[in-house]
């Protein structure tokens, strides 16, 4: 399947991020290459760019399409909440600036055999990394009902997720993302099925963050970053649902209070309506922005 990828927010987060001819910039959510490219053609022959990654096929995607840039593109698959490691291991030293991309890749929802989308029918997976154990599967049919619906609360921010565990508890086993999708439309009361979102929305992105453990490790992974930049280079994420952005101003919050860092989005950085309109996935996207004291 050939997957259009339109990276979100693009012209916003190069300017903000401003990375210089020559330097070394972590993409700590490599994805499909888009923003990664957009990167390197800027910092020039002379810059290098580390691409981080859980999934291995949005790896080899970003490879091909980034196959000009070869000799300064460094590829890892892991995870970032690990970047310390990933960078001693690759031998990657400090950073003029760093790009995390959050969530759910464009790849990861438009293959149904990942099973990330509860509108393709595929086996119940949702695994950024399918060498890890812990599946959607496992998630969804052994997990005890009061756990799950704390779960759906907490990581879907879904305020019928009692409602929608007892019905998966009552009708599991579940084996596809449409089963599970149903069963989950049919526990919301009538009034609230035909929104403009998808009742199952908020419930496959908690089984999706539990499954790869994403809230976990996001500040981990930023602050290790921040501790990796050099004086004056920058961090820009983009989040794309409320607990992410949380967690990502908290962050920021906490280093500039330590001194460490320089908030400079007081507010986070919107798509304009345009964007949207030609990308309807970006519209919850956030970005905020912060430089290296």
């Amino acid at each position: 399947m050939t997957v259009e990828h339109r990276p979100v927010l693009l012209r916003e987060a190069l300017e903000r991020l401003a990375p210089p001819v020559g330097g070394t910039v972590l993409d700590a959510t490599l994805g499909l290459g888009g923003h990664a490219e957009a990167v390197l053609e800027r910092i020039g022959p002379g810059g290098r760019l580390v691409g981080v990654d859980r999934d291995g096929q949005a790896l080899a995607r970003a490879r091909a399409r980034l196959a000009r840039f070869e000799e300064r593109l460094t590829v890892i698959q892991g995870s970032f909440g690990e970047l310390d490691r990933l960078m001693e291991g690759a031998g990657v030293g400090p950073l003029d600036a760093a790009l995390f991309d959050l969530g759910v890749s464009s790849l990861q929802l438009e293959e149904p055999e990942r099973g990330f989308s509860f509108a393709r029918e595929g086996p119940l997976d949702m695994r950024m990394d399918p060498r890890q154990e812990l599946t959607a599967a496992e998630v969804v049919n052994r997990t005890p009902q009061r756990e799950l619906a704390q779960l759906i609360r907490d990581c879907g921010e879904e305020r019928f997720a009692g409602r929608i565990a007892r019905a998966v508890v009552r009708r599991r086993p579940f084996s596809t993302t449409t089963q599970l999708a149903e069963a989950i439309r049919e526990a919301v009361p009538g009034p609230y099925r035909h929104g403009r979102i998808d009742p199952a929305t908020r419930t496959f992105q908690a089984i999706r963050i539990a499954v790869n453990e994403e809230l976990n490790q996001l500040a981990p992974g930023l602050n290790q970053a921040i501790q990796r930049l050099r004086p004056g280079g920058r961090i820009a994420v983009l989040a794309y649902h409320s607990l992410e952005d949380r967690i990502v101003k908290v962050c920021f919050r906490e280093r500039a209070k330590e001194g460490a860092l320089e908030v400079l989005t007081r507010k986070p950085v919107r798509p304009s309506e345009e964007e949207v309109t030609a990308n309807p996935r970006s519209r919850s996207a956030r970005l905020r922005v912060g430089e290296r004291v």
